[in-house]
């Protein structure tokens, strides 16, 4: 009779624990679940404890509602000048309606293939339509932000927010990159020319009027030297008239003596001249009176 009631009471244990076990469930801070009845959603629970459902009819589905990331494959793009561009694209996203989502995709797995094919046709369109200088640029912030308003909005029919949008890397293609270098490089060339063209002209426009204005103030100076000479030689010749005026015979036995220091003092010039020649007069007397010649007063 004891063995029969041990079997009943582990029977009833057991299908209350396989009760339970199929009736309780666990919704954790970083899920989100929605309760189907029979594939039919019942109920969204978005609040993290233990919950409850119908044992065996309805089954529990999870979602994860942190922030999730996806980064696409690099594809190429052509910008609204013609440029190609190898674009590589990151999103974050976010599942805020589980139920639409539920309802429009279902897995997370196909969530980042419907939201790849999104994110290629917005970055195609938006970028279409700016240019290569403008994806450089410091629009570059207002570009992303425009594709990520276009690629949220499509992604609203499935239940899901893009929280951001980033342009990774916007580089041209390996082959034109090449060309595109060489083209810059001989448009830097042209421009170095060009200015050093510029700075040659106005190397030699400032030479030619420092030189220019070297001439003039040579000139001046000269002008004036010239001046100051004239005027000092002019003082000179009236100092020696105003000196030598006072004794004619002294200036006369002066400039006798320069001119024996000047034709005798060398040794190396011969001369021949009479004794009695007016160059030798002081020779003769210190009064340098020729013979037979009256002495002057």
């Amino acid at each position: 009779m004891s063995r029969k009631i041990l079997i009943w009471v582990g029977i009833v244990v057991l299908g209350a624990v396989i009760l339970a076990t199929s009736s309780l469930f666990v919704v954790n801070q970083a899920e989100q679940a929605i309760v189907l009845q029979f594939g039919e959603p019942k109920r969204v629970i978005r609040d993290p404890g233990l919950k409850v459902k119908l044992p065996f009819i309805q089954n529990v589905v999870y979602y994860d509602k942190r922030l999730l990331d996806y980064a696409p494959a690099a594809e190429e793009v052509i910008a609204s000048d013609q440029k190609r561009l190898v674009v590589d694209a990151y999103a974050r996203y976010r599942i805020v309606d589980p139920l639409r989502f539920y309802q429009t995709i279902g897995a997370e797995a196909l969530a980042q293939t419907r939201l790849g094919a999104t994110i290629s046709g917005s970055l195609r369109r938006v970028i279409g339509n700016v240019t290569l200088s403008q994806v450089l640029s410091e629009e570059r912030a207002k570009i992303m932000e425009e594709i990520r308003a276009d690629v949220n909005r499509a992604a609203a029919n499935f239940g899901l927010e893009v929280v951001d949008v980033r342009l990774r890397r916007a580089d041209l293609p390996e082959e034109n990159s090449q060309a595109i270098f060489a083209r810059m490089q001989s448009e830097r060339e042209r421009e170095a020319r060009e200015f050093r063209a510029q700075g040659a002209e106005l190397a030699q426009r400032i030479r030619s009027r420092a030189e220019r204005e070297r001439t003039v103030i040579i000139a001046e100076a000269q002008k004036q030297a010239q001046i100051l000479r004239g005027e000092g030689e002019g003082d000179s010749v009236k100092i020696y008239a105003d000196a030598f005026g006072k004794d004619p015979r002294f200036f006369s036995f002066y400039r006798s003596m320069q001119a024996y220091r000047e034709a005798l003092g060398a040794g190396e010039t011969t001369m021949v001249l009479s004794p009695t020649s007016d160059f030798f007069r002081f020779f003769s007397n210190k009064e340098g009176v020729a013979t037979g010649e009256a002495p002057k007063p």
